[in-house]
């Protein structure tokens, strides 16, 4: 009996033993086999073992539309740091940028506005002139979160603005008398944190928070869990008590301090939930840490730390084995892979100590783009350098 004869459910499963190379071999033999060692299902064991292929710890692929095959491809290039750089984008003045990703169109805040771009899909270069600006804060916009109907935006002037992206309503939310630092959005729910030291809890049908906590420190970074129910708030570190906690947002009340060895003035700059009991953050003390909710809040699980004693502004993950980090000096953006200890790749996108730590990073399916104080530069990591037929 020939191999192309087999059950298909016998063929899946002695293609689950083979790695990447085999496969590729394997795909030259005929047209039979190269059709069905194409599917998305022969490489999803794969594709889950290897860094920003869409697959995440719990199975989900955030890239569907792309063949995994060719995500797979596009890996090699993470881990082994093979890109083109880019400056897509660059401004004369100093500004402190945010940016969101939306498929293929990036959101950049600039001074008091917020430009939409497109993306091209082919080479990741974004158009030079925004096809729509979303403005009215009267100072810079420090941080803004996007949803599916809305784009919400914190700024200097301690107001939030509710803009919606398929009409031109824009709703005003005052509460904050300073500048609102941080602030996430899922569904209807919005968290907000200020230098004010407050952090408030918000609905899109609201102009008033729902709820004030005073958190008597300066709120650098919150982020709200995939659950809707809880979420974590990261402080300045300036008192005697944990800067990440985790609060309930039904009763407003701290679930649990994380941490017992902060040294002071080491804040939590950002956070990103993984699943509702995985959170990373970062901050001043160099370390990227790793914690589990179900455990003891006291210590971390796993963590990793800067080499060059740099401040981290910022993380993302894809949602498995991959995170990038941005720093406070020489606009270094790191990539680690959580298996392994030490730093797995380092890009330096500037050569100004100075003026140019890295605020905000965001993945796509086959770029990182860093957003500096002085200009926006983009990663490419697409080009393949392994050959699979």
């Amino acid at each position: 009996m020939l191999l192309s004869q087999l059950p298909e459910d016998i063929l899946y499963h002695i293609l689950s033993y083979l790695d990447y190379k085999s496969l590729g071999r394997l795909s030259q033999v005929c047209q039979t086999i190269y059709h069905f060692v194409n599917r998305d299902a022969v490489w999803r064991k794969i594709a889950k073992e290897f860094l920003n292929t869409g697959i995440t710890l719990n199975g989900t692929d955030k890239y569907s539309h792309i063949p995994l095959k060719e995500r797979v491809k596009i890996a090699q290039n993470w881990y082994d740091g093979v890109c083109r750089r880019a400056v897509p984008l660059k401004w004369k003045t100093k500004l402190l940028p945010w940016l969101q990703l939306d498929g293929n169109v990036l959101f950049l805040s600039q001074a008091c506005d917020i430009g939409a771009y497109h993306l091209s899909q082919d080479s990741g270069r974004v158009q030079r002139k925004p096809f729509e600006i979303y403005s009215g804060h009267k100072g810079d916009v420090c941080h803004f979160a996007l949803t599916d109907s809305h784009l919400i935006s914190g700024g200097s002037d301690g107001k939030i603005l509710v803009h919606s992206r398929k009409t031109d309503m824009l709703v005003e939310l005052s509460g904050h008398n300073q500048e609102v630092n941080c602030l996430d959005s899922k569904d209807e729910l919005i968290i907000s944190g200020s230098k004010d030291q407050t952090a408030r809890i918000w609905t899109l049908t609201s102009t008033c928070p729902r709820d004030t906590i005073t958190m008597y420190d300066r709120v650098w970074s919150v982020a709200i869990s995939p659950t809707l129910s809880t979420f974590g708030t990261g402080t300045a570190c300036c008192e005697n008590f944990s800067p990440l906690r985790i609060w309930d947002v039904e009763r407003s009340e701290c679930v649990c301090s994380l941490g017992s060895q902060f040294r002071r003035g080491a804040g939590v700059l950002d956070m990103v939930f993984e699943s509702p009991f995985q959170l990373l953050t970062c901050g001043y003390d160099t370390y990227i840490r790793m914690w589990d909710l179900r455990l003891s809040p006291r210590k971390c699980v796993m963590e990793w730390e800067e080499p060059h004693d740099s401040a981290l502004y910022c993380i993302q993950t894809d949602g498995n084995h991959m995170i990038a980090s941005g720093s406070s000096h020489y606009g270094v953006v790191r990539l680690w892979d959580k298996r392994q200890a030490e730093c797995l790749q380092f890009f330096q996108l500037t050569s100004d100590s100075v003026s140019s730590p890295v605020y905000c990073l965001r993945f796509s399916s086959s770029h990182l783009y860093a957003a500096l104080a002085t200009a926006l530069h983009s990663l490419d990591f697409s080009k393949n350098p392994i050959y699979i037929r």
